[in-house]
């Protein structure tokens, strides 16, 4: 366990968490280090295949992992996966949505559909998990919800249209619903990874089959995840409506300790940011930065 030993891993004892696009990439990673952590993982994504090469012969069930199938666009399955994780651990602490797509095309070849299938998987499927989640978290005291973050969330990028507006409404979604979910101790933020990280479009298949110059351009991403899983054994009431950045998480905690004394400079690239978007939460919740 990643947190063997230390203050923080009491605080995720039990603890049961669900994330979605873990077939690769990032939320495959995401997955593995809350496993890791001790925490109880719910893996889902849409492509089976890659679940399959992820999770494949990995522990299951009673264990500590579950991998499911789950089509985040699709409530009635969202419904149903949130279902079979309280089924089989009683609880549900944790939503990381990392599903996306990312189709690096220009305006003009960006049809109907291919706009909505890209606004429904990235901010649709936030939507779709929090309604998911969000009785469940009520009633169990608190929670946290999670997204991924990218430098497409605050910059505009030709060929990426779609993509931007996805990423940028899910800034929005934070902002809006960590006012809301303050009464009922549900926290509300996202994390964007800080490094460069395998492509999202690049299969598990096709990542093991790159060069090596070219992979070792990426980041592994259970390392950082570990940014996840500090932000997880936070409480809930703690932080919320911000974006953090993973890399930065990480490299404080290398730097400082698992419980190192927070500061915007330690979590984020863009503290101003997150200490404006703090004083406004306190203006709308009450609660001071």
């Amino acid at each position: 366990m990643i947190l063997e030993g230390n203050p923080a891993m009491s605080r995720l004892e039990g603890r049961v968490a669900l994330v979605t696009g873990a077939g690769r990439g990032l939320g495959c990673g995401i997955a593995k280090t809350l496993a890791g952590a001790g925490v109880k993982v719910c893996a889902t994504d849409v492509d089976e295949a890659e679940m399959e090469a992820s999770f494949g012969g990995m522990e299951t069930g009673g264990t500590g992992l579950l991998h499911l199938p789950l089509d985040v666009t699709d409530p009635e399955m969202f419904d149903d996966v949130v279902h079979r994780v309280v089924d089989e651990w009683g609880r549900l602490d944790v939503l990381v949505h990392a599903a996306v797509i990312m189709p690096l095309i220009t305006f003009e070849e960006t049809s109907h559909a291919a706009w909505w299938g890209e606004v429904i998987i990235n901010l649709g499927g936030l939507f779709n998990g929090a309604k998911a989640v969000w009785d469940l978290m009520k009633a169990q005291g608190g929670g946290h919800i999670m997204s991924v973050a990218s430098l497409s969330s605050f910059h505009g990028f030709a060929n990426e249209v779609a993509y931007c507006v996805g990423k940028h409404g899910q800034e929005g979604f934070t902002k809006s619903l960590s006012i809301e979910a303050k009464p009922h101790n549900i926290a509300i933020n996202a994390i964007g990874p800080g490094k460069r990280i395998k492509p999202s479009g690049v299969t598990v298949a096709e990542a093991a089959e790159a060069p090596e110059d070219v992979r070792s351009t990426w980041t592994d991403p259970t390392d950082l995840g570990k940014a996840f899983v500090w932000l997880a054994s936070q409480p809930p009431d703690r932080f919320s409506g911000l974006c953090f950045n993973a890399a930065k998480i990480v490299d404080t905690i290398a730097a400082e300790g698992w419980e190192f004394e927070f500061a915007p400079e330690k979590v984020t690239s863009a503290p101003e940011d997150m200490k404006s978007r703090w004083e406004w939460y306190a203006t709308q919740s009450g609660r001071g930065y």
